[in-house]
């Protein structure tokens, strides 16, 4: 994984080289030799164990992504851009949890090769870094439920994560397939409208990833109103299952119709477009300005990419309520985004409903069921447990950052920003804002979030379980 690190970083050096940043091409060159050189004698080393069971791969994920960011943060560190290394850690975390929280007020002044890296690091991590090598090239022996499957699980978003096709390697090809094929189409299109190659490409990064960064400070702002609607599109498109991309491919659009989730998705983004659209109608000169402000910035925070045309910061209460709930909700399993996960809410909203009719008839048999698919009571075991968990890990991280002295709402949504990783807040922590006034301890604390996020809790919670590292026979 660090030699495929190493490897990524060398297009950001060709671009330092290009405009002259010695500085920069230094810094990249030292991190991509580091991380070739641990990489190098970590696949040296050999082991009697040559099977790997679930607890390894839950294990490899988490660690994977906490040193895949130490060493993602190195360029920034090395390179002066971010001359603090907690700061540079965090914008990193932030980069490959596609959270787009940013420690920076002045993204304009990072040399061209550092905004490279920033926005890549969103497209890397919005597919997964391990889902790559999955694609890439075989791995160990599996143990019990095979270990590529256990990767996918603890590296994929949503409840209940499976294969597309029987053979574990082409279903993270087929993945990647689809992700690369989304990526290039949208390039070419904000190519098309007049964005100069560089900004397309690293806004489509942080589209696809679903992460946020961008090369302005303004964000999308100042983009033209047909490559505003063309990023809207292209987020909302990223915040699907990327299973129904392979139903489509297959032609099996019967199961595509059917899919519940998908509807419901597309139903709230409508509805929460249509609210805002009506609740912020005086605050722009047109209507259809406010319809694509809306549709942006639902489209931004259902998915989580954090991206922004105005300051919803100024906007009704209504309104930032609708959005602040959006933050929760997330976009569909399966998909690049962020959140709860739709999937999860569904399931949730229908168990409860279950339990208010098995109180009137204690004897009726009632499953749950999604898309017409009798949901297992594992499943809904498992997302009500993800639920307790999730706020629990909530409430620690407002009470510690609290600490920091910020007003509650800065408080409350720099926690959901980045647990959701979303990017964003209200607040000091704004679109326009950053998280730069934080303390030290408070940037970890929101690191961690991003992770746990990002990896849907649990990889990093088995991380502090004792039997986690016990020796098993």
């Amino acid at each position: 994984m660090l030699l495929i690190e190493a490897g990524f970083m060398l297009p950001a050096a060709a671009i330092a080289a290009a405009g002259g940043d010695m500085r920069s091409l230094f810094a990249f060159l030292v991190t991509a030799g580091i991380c070739a050189a641990l990489g190098i004698s970590g696949a040296l080393l050999r082991t009697d164990h040559s099977v790997f069971y679930a607890k390894e791969g839950y294990v490899t994920v988490s660690l994977a992504w906490i040193i895949l960011s130490l060493a993602g943060a190195l360029p920034f560190f090395i390179g002066g851009s971010i001359p603090d290394y907690v700061d540079a850690f965090f914008e990193c975390v932030s980069g490959f949890t596609t959270t787009g929280a940013s420690i920076l007020s002045d993204v304009e002044a990072m040399p061209k090769s550092m905004l490279y890296w920033r926005s890549f690091t969103h497209w890397l991590g919005g597919m997964g870094v391990l889902v790559l090598i999955l694609a890439l090239m075989p791995m160990m022996k599996s143990g019990s439920g095979g270990s590529t499957l256990h990767i996918l699980r603890a590296e994929s978003p949503g409840p209940n994560v499976g294969k597309i096709v029987p053979k574990m390697r082409r279903t993270a090809q087929i993945l990647y397939g689809i992700y690369i094929v989304l990526t290039v189409l949208m390039t070419v299109i904000l190519k098309i409208t007049g964005m100069d190659l560089f900004t397309a490409v690293c806004y489509t990064f942080g589209t696809a990833g679903t992460g946020g960064f961008g090369t302005v400070a303004s964000s999308c702002a100042d983009f033209s109103a047909v490559q505003q609607w063309v990023i809207t599109v292209f987020m909302i498109l990223f915040g699907v299952n990327f299973s129904i991309y392979y139903l489509l491919l297959i032609k099996d659009v019967r199961s595509v119709v059917r899919d519940e989730e998908t509807i419901v998705y597309f139903v709230v983004i409508i509805l929460s477009a249509a609210v805002i659209t009506i609740n912020t109608a005086s605050l722009f000169d047109s209507v259809s300005e406010a319809v694509r402000a809306a549709f942006f910035q639902v489209g931004s925070i259902i998915t989580t990419t954090g991206y922004a045309t105005a300051d919803f910061n100024l906007w009704p209460t209504f309104s930032k309520t609708v959005l602040v709930l959006l933050m929760f909700v997330g976009a569909c399993a399966g998909s690049t985004g962020g959140g709860i996960k739709m999937s999860r809410i569904m399931i949730l909203v229908k168990s409860v409903s279950r339990e208010i009719k098995k109180m009137i008839h204690p004897q009726a048999v009632r499953p749950v069921r999604v898309s017409g698919k009798v949901v297992p009571d594992e499943t809904v075991r498992g997302v009500n447990v993800y639920i307790c968990a999730y706020f629990a890990i909530f409430a620690v991280s407002m009470l510690i950052i609290s600490l920091d002295g910020f007003d509650f709402t800065t408080t409350f949504t720099a926690v959901a920003a980045t647990i959701n990783n979303i990017g964003p807040g209200l607040g000091e922590v704004g679109p326009y804002g950053s998280f730069a006034g934080m303390s030290h301890i408070s940037k970890l604390i929101l690191s961690a979030d991003m992770l746990v996020g990002r990896l849907e809790i649990y990889p990093i919670l088995l991380l502090f379980s004792p039997s986690m590292w016990r020796r098993s026979r």
